[in-house]
């Protein structure tokens, strides 16, 4: 059995909404909550991009049973011993409640520094270099680091008694073979069986066997099929590109731009979209056979309260 858990969508939502939401998703029965860390949203439809690291504090001081990941991007926009002082002190704070999912990060929310937005492999390597830099000082080290990012006689005095985990982001197999060498824990996201199990295999082959699996599941629910796809096809449209593409373009214009070329019916492939429970339970224990510890789920359209409603009483109770 797996977890089951709601994302947090900044891009989608007021800072002051998701906070009810999560509050509603932990009386629904969700156990866990994934926020997402954005400066731009993905369309000017979403239209929001509150500060995750702010929030947190709050929703997690609200929801005392909800565990809490991120999904971060340090290099850039954010110094990682910054990131590490942050995750430190929500650890210490609440203990064994906190993990830190980290990624390369896209241009649209990197690119605000003003530097050059790297490619592919250097955006890895100085990922690594943040990871490495993030344990040192939770470890209690004085970091000096000259690299990719750096350092000067950093040190943390805030330190959690239990060290949260670094989970790696990946959406293709060649960089989640890559994180199984060196991440505590995978988090990827929803797609055709088969697709996904490359992703697994190759963080299982990398070394990442026996290591959590984290998975964003999106999806669109709603009470028929047609608004189901409306919604989803209003809201999430941007967001089906390949991974070159999105990883690259700056702003939610661009991407609005991008967006119009896209088809309703091609957002089947990208989103789980249906009015059946059946059909998304079925869907779930699929991802659970696959070895998923925690499913995240994100209803890309914006009906939340019934999507969280429905799902705790019809959905969670099944998988859980």
């Amino acid at each position: 059995m797996a977890h089951i858990g709601y994302h947090v969508s900044h891009e989608q939502f007021k800072p002051s909404e998701l906070l009810k939401y999560v509050q509603m998703a932990e009386q629904a029965g969700f156990t866990r909550a994934l926020s997402s860390d954005h400066f731009h949203p993905w369309s000017e439809d979403q239209g929001q991009s509150g500060f995750a690291w702010s929030w947190l504090g709050a929703a997690m001081q609200a929801t005392p049973t909800l565990s809490y990941r991120i999904v971060c991007a340090p290099g850039q926009r954010y110094h990682p011993a910054i990131i590490a002082q942050a995750t430190a002190t929500l650890a210490e704070m609440f203990s064994n409640r906190f993990w830190l999912t980290i990624g390369s990060g896209q241009a649209l929310n990197e690119h605000i520094t003003g530097e050059k937005w790297p490619c592919k492999s250097d955006r890895n390597a100085r990922l690594k270099e943040c990871a490495d830099i993030m344990r040192a000082l939770w470890s209690g080290e004085t970091v000096t680091h000259k690299g990719k990012v750096c350092v000067e006689e950093a040190k943390l005095y805030t330190r959690p008694e239990i060290i949260p985990p670094i989970i790696g982001a990946a959406i293709t197999p060649e960089t989640a073979e890559w994180l199984g060498s060196w991440a505590e824990g995978l988090i990827t996201i929803s797609r055709p069986p088969e697709k996904l199990k490359t992703v697994v295999d190759a963080f299982r082959r990398g070394g990442g066997e026996g290591k959590p699996m984290i998975l964003k599941v999106q999806l669109s629910y709603d009470r028929d099929e047609d608004s189901a796809l409306q919604k989803a096809y209003q809201q999430w449209r941007n967001n089906i590109f390949k991974n070159t593409l999105m990883t690259q373009l700056q702003t939610p214009q661009q991407f609005d731009a991008a967006g119009m070329f896209v088809q309703p019916k091609e957002l089947h492939e990208h989103v789980r979209i249906s009015a059946n429970l059946q059909q998304h339970i079925e869907w779930l224990q699929k991802d659970i056979e696959l070895g998923f510890d925690e499913l995240i789920l994100h209803n890309v359209n914006r009906e939340q309260q019934q999507f969280i409603e429905v799902f705790g009483e019809k959905v969670i109770p099944v998988l859980t």
